[in-house]
């Protein structure tokens, strides 16, 4: 049976609503643990020390990126229905080991483990990208990254309220529990879709290398989609220290509210999709790109003093990041159908990576020079990711 015949068989039979359904709650059930910890910096910082605003955060994110390097590439070998339960149960240990942590390096260790283990998100995405027929494959990676990117956002929002009534430990003792539901969810719902062309790990390893050299569409997506998550990690991992000091004044439940906003954002990825099945994906990198930077530019602006301005840029790097994600997606998984997995870990490999930089200089630049250094960072980051976009040849 070849590749395409594979695919053929999982679209007609795997691909139910109730797939699609357990496949966007997964991606977003998973990636929300690797940002449960934001909203409550100033809880920890309480208990550990001002080292934990930075330690904490890039350690889940760092972990993040080795689990989408070393665990998503298997899902082209292996079932990713198997991979995916194996994860969320070790993350439900994972995040158990973090509520009881005595101290801040097994809170960091942990941290790292939980990252490591929530990339099971990434292996949701080019699952559905496997199952959707081609013509929708847009809107069917769209659909799912909603629920992946909901998760981002609702994770903070959920995390706030619980840590400010019930403390930081309660939070991650219920996604302890929310994990092992997971874990069934993916049992009831994922196909078990056999793969036709199983490769050792060494070999799985070296073909990434492969891709990177031989697919230029791929590094530059991964370029400007890593920059531009970078920014959105400066901005994100220092948010909740800027709201809860002077003039705000809000607790962590108020920071973690900002994330309602972002849902909105969160929600323009199926249109992205269909735009990008319409028209192809580089205009709609660039408008993401663009949106952006318009973002940092109005929070250096405003987002000192008016809690406005900060919804307002909330808004707008929610809809930016999310439309050239989609887009950027929906291109490089079509280089190489049968290598989605490996595709998906160089893509999401930078951005992590990058993203843990992004988060590691917005917390040393509030540190040093406030908010306003949060914005510089933010503002040269994102505009190098719409440099690269607006670059590239028109045909690509």
């Amino acid at each position: 049976m070849s590749g395409t015949e594979g695919r053929a068989g999982v679209d007609a039979h795997g691909f139910t609503p109730k797939a699609r359904f357990g496949l966007t709650l997964i991606a977003g059930g998973a990636v929300a643990n690797i940002y449960y910890n934001q909203p409550l910096l100033a809880l920890l910082v309480t208990e550990f020390g001002e080292r934990a605003a930075l330690w904490v955060p890039t350690a889940s994110l760092v972990g993040y990126g080795l689990g989408i390097l070393g665990l998503v590439p298997l899902g082209d070998s292996l079932s990713r229905r198997s991979l995916i339960i194996g994860q969320t149960l070790g993350l439900a240990v994972a995040l158990l080991a973090a509520a009881l942590s005595p101290n801040l390096a097994a809170l960091a260790l942990a941290s790292l483990v939980i990252g490591i283990l929530a990339s099971a998100a990434q292996q949701a995405v080019p699952f559905a990208a496997e199952l959707a027929p081609d013509a929708s494959r847009g809107r069917m990676v769209g659909q799912v990254m909603t629920g992946l990117l909901t998760g981002i956002l609702l994770a903070r929002t959920a995390s706030g309220l619980v840590g400010a009534h019930y403390g930081w430990r309660a939070v991650f003792f219920a996604a302890s529990a929310v994990a092992v539901l997971m874990a069934g969810i993916a049992a009831t719902t994922l196909p078990g879709a056999a793969q036709t062309r199983p490769l050792r790990y060494r070999a799985l390893m070296l073909s990434i290398l492969y891709l990177v050299r031989s697919q230029p569409a791929l590094r530059r997506s991964s370029l400007s989609q890593g920059l531009l998550f970078a920014s959105f990690n400066a901005f994100w991992a220092t948010l909740a220290l800027l709201v809860e000091a002077p003039p705000f004044n809000l607790a962590a439940a108020g920071a973690g509210m900002f994330g309602v906003i972002g849902v909105a954002g969160a929600c323009v990825a199926p249109l992205s999709g269909r735009f990008t099945d319409r028209r192809g994906p580089r205009p709609m990198v660039v408008i993401g790109a663009l949106f952006v930077v318009a973002a940092f530019a109005v929070l250096w602006a405003g987002g000192a003093r008016s809690l406005v301005a900060v919804g307002l840029g909330v808004l707008l790097i929610d809809i930016g990041l999310n439309a050239s994600l989609i887009a950027n997606q929906t291109r490089v998984y079509a280089l190489v159908p049968s290598a989605r997995g490996r595709i998906n870990t160089v893509l999401f490999t930078v951005m992590f990576v990058f993203g843990a930089l992004g988060a590691f200089a917005g917390s040393q630049a509030f540190l040093l020079a406030g908010w306003s250094g949060v914005c510089g960072v933010g503002i040269i980051l994102a505009s190098a990711g719409f440099l690269v976009s607006v670059l590239e040849r028109k045909d690509t």
